[in-house]
């Protein structure tokens, strides 16, 4: 079993979902008391939060690439970076190690073209929807992606940011998200990516008939296969 290297509190409320579903498929895999082998370095949001809002994506990149070597050093063999937006610094993180990060956009692609999905609604922070570092990772793989419009983006952003990173969940941002779901679905979205890991916490598949992709549901599983001998 691979040592999988978690980089974690982006926010601690989604990393903790990381922790669980990780856990569950390796005990689903191997059965008995089996559990995942894994690091956690959980960073301070505040401050990610802050290079994000400024535009400081270079202070990110260092911080993350710190916690990557950090986690490579105490024996990690791969890495998982818990969260959509921060992926738009994978690159210089991956310049930073000599071991491998587990994409989120790479293994939510698989997910949908195992479901054939074509066309798909993306949702997560306004720099996952409005940035290409996430959308070319769908686009390389053939699938068409449609994102809200400007209105819908600021309320999906403000959300995460105010509500979902802070443990609050409303019935009303719940109606708010599924409005914008049914809007794209109307566009074309045979599917909607939950692309930030926090907005599983508000919405599952039994609120919508629209299939749902939740990455941190995903991100998790995949990286729990790929440390048990899975090829992704």
């Amino acid at each position: 079993m691979k040592l999988i290297g978690l980089i974690g509190g982006m926010s601690w409320e989604s990393t903790v979902t990381y922790y669980q579903v990780v856990n569950n498929v390796i005990k689903d895999q191997l059965g008995e008391l089996h559990s995942a082998k894994c690091l956690l370095y959980s960073v301070d949001f505040h401050e990610i939060e802050k290079c994000q809002s400024t535009g400081n994506w270079e202070k990110s990149a260092q911080i993350l690439s710190e916690a990557a070597q950090s986690l490579e050093k105490a024996g990690a063999e791969f890495i998982v970076i818990c969260t959509n937006t921060m992926h738009k610094v994978a690159n210089q993180i991956q310049e930073a190690i000599n071991i491998p990060i587990l994409h989120i956009a790479d293994v939510t692609a698989q997910e949908l073209k195992k479901s054939c999905i074509n066309k798909v609604a993306l949702l997560g922070t306004k720099y996952t929807m409005e940035q290409d570092f996430y959308k070319s990772k769908l686009i390389e793989n053939g699938i068409d992606v449609l994102i809200p419009d400007a209105e819908d983006i600021n309320l999906i952003n403000t959300i995460i940011y105010d509500e979902l990173c802070l443990g609050i969940i409303s019935e009303h941002s719940k109606q708010i998200y599924l409005n914008i779901i049914n809007k794209l679905a109307k566009q074309g979205a045979q599917g909607t990516i939950l692309g930030c890991t926090e907005i599983g916490l508000l919405i599952q598949q039994k609120d919508t008939k629209i299939p749902l992709f939740d990455t941190t549901l995903i991100h998790g599983e995949q990286a729990a296969l790929y440390s048990i001998g899975y090829k992704l």
